[in-house]
């Protein structure tokens, strides 16, 4: 099939921002994150998403979704980029949660502003990290998996028993919300300033994350993914380059976990599951493993399927006037049809939406071996 043939002043537009963006990778993020920050509530006005929910629930769930899209570039780089399986990261999710509700709510009487709090969120996510991935250091695969996964079991255990300083199952409440005196006021009616803040936010942790993979740490990163010991017989410190795949994925996880904390304004245990895990570990395999723009739009793709798309099917089949289908209630069997997307996608596309250039080259070797 031909692409489609642009005019010629269109087409040499095209070419030209290829190669500034292929030279200026920075400048390229952060323009196409503009674009999509742009585009998303114009899109949710288009038939039929504009008949699904209004626009203040859609740029809502669009800034539900960007949390997830920074969670899953975070674990990306633990998984995607150093090969460590880590099946515990909501715990950092919730330590940066709780880190921001015990300094800035009523239950202690103390308001730290949100702005520095999203600093230290994401160095608390970095210390647990490191304290989670050095006794792990000689562990791979599945044994690295269980450890991890023990790991975020424990902390929301631990959060829930801690009654004096987490208020046990109630959580904790009354959050300060972020405050911009005389500019901007971030309200619960209002989704607008969240969405804006988090769309800037992904924009910073995505350019981060892009300088990281080009430099010397991200080669680091990406010789122990293919071969640990030639990785360490070539010199490179694999203990330290670990702990900084860690370090890097929980202060990102932290740094989100603030800002979902001062969103929502309550913390509680129960929004820490294993469930939180899945659906992250889920957006970066489906998304295009080691490619950060593929696990973001994995990450979106997968909570609007979720969480919007799944619990809508009741309104689309009765506009659609299908009297089998009419009879059945689709909120019953969302985890059912969410399981059945990720099987088809495993099935039809298993490197992913986006992958990375060295994982489409995995999958078309493994295609040509098996001819």
């Amino acid at each position: 099939m031909s692409r489609l043939k642009l005019p010629a002043p269109l087409a040499a537009l095209r070419a030209r921002m290829r190669r500034h963006f292929g030279a200026h990778r920075t400048q390229g993020v952060i323009f196409a994150i503009l674009v999509i920050g742009i585009a998303l509530p114009l899109l949710s006005r288009v038939p039929p998403f504009g008949q699904l929910q209004s626009i203040n629930a859609w740029t809502n769930a669009f800034t539900i979704a960007a949390i997830y899209a920074i969670l899953a570039i975070g674990l990306n780089v633990v998984i995607g980029f150093a090969g460590l399986l880590d099946l515990g990261y909501a715990a950092f999710f919730a330590l940066g949660g709780y880190t921001y509700a015990i300094v800035a709510s009523p239950f202690f009487g103390i308001h730290i502003p949100f702005w520095p709090m999203l600093i230290f969120g994401a160095i608390i996510g970095a210390i647990f990290g490191i304290l989670l991935g050095a006794p792990t250091l000689r562990l791979r695969g599945d044994y690295l998996a269980i450890v991890t996964l023990g790991f975020g079991e424990i902390v929301p255990i631990t959060l829930l028993n801690a009654d004096k300083f987490t208020a046990g199952t109630i959580g904790i409440g009354g959050i300060d919300k972020p405050q911009i005196p005389g500019i901007v006021e971030f309200t619960l009616i209002n989704p607008w300033p969240f969405y804006v803040l988090i769309m800037l936010m992904l924009m910073l942790v995505t350019v981060a994350v892009f300088r990281l993979e080009d430099s010397k740490i991200g080669r680091a990163w990406e010789a122990i993914r293919e071969d640990e010991l030639a990785a360490e017989s070539s010199g490179i410190n694999t203990v330290i380059s670990k702990l900084q795949a860690f370090a890097v994925g929980a202060a990102i996880a932290g740094f989100a976990g603030v800002f979902n904390a001062a969103k929502l304004t309550i913390v509680s245990p129960g929004q820490f599951g294993f469930v939180v895990s899945v659906s992250t570990l889920s957006a970066v395999v489906l998304g295009g493993m080691g490619n950060v723009v593929g696990v973001g739009a994995g990450a979106f793709v997968i909570y609007l399927i979720q969480s919007i798309f799944l619990k809508q099917l009741n309104i689309l089949v009765s506009q659609l006037g299908i009297p089998i289908l009419g009879d059945i209630d689709f909120l019953q069997f969302q985890y059912v049809l969410y399981g059945v997307v990720l099987v088809i996608m495993m099935l039809k596309r298993p490197q992913g939406i986006y992958p990375a250039r060295r994982r489409m080259r995995t999958f078309a070797d493994s295609k040509e071996t098996a001819k």
